[in-house]
């Protein structure tokens, strides 16, 4: 077992014992979709690419890329970013 994988076993084991979020303990993103006009992501690592249809933002060690017509940067604070238009898609990249 790597050691990160180690690690992340006994985070998430502390968080369940002081039943503690885990999208606090793990460093998880939080994703809260308003049905299919919003998305907003907390716990980012920042804006890989951004166009009227695509928008890929950073997480940790993975990509989530939301697709749709029209998407607009809405907000974009140190810890959340808000994503409106007309959604059609929304996928975890490695």
């Amino acid at each position: 077992m790597a050691w990160r994988d180690l690690k992340n076993k006994v985070k998430r084991q502390f968080s369940d014992v002081l039943d503690l979020p885990g999208d606090i303990m793990l460093d998880l993103p939080k994703i809260v979709l308003v049905g299919n006009l919003q998305v907003f992501i907390e716990n980012h690592r920042g804006i890989q690419e951004y166009n009227p249809r695509l928008v890929r933002v950073v997480v940790n060690d993975k990509v989530i890329e939301v697709t749709g017509e029209n998407l607009t940067l809405r907000n974009i604070m140190p810890d959340e970013i808000c994503v409106e238009g007309q959604i059609t898609g929304l996928i975890f990249l490695s």
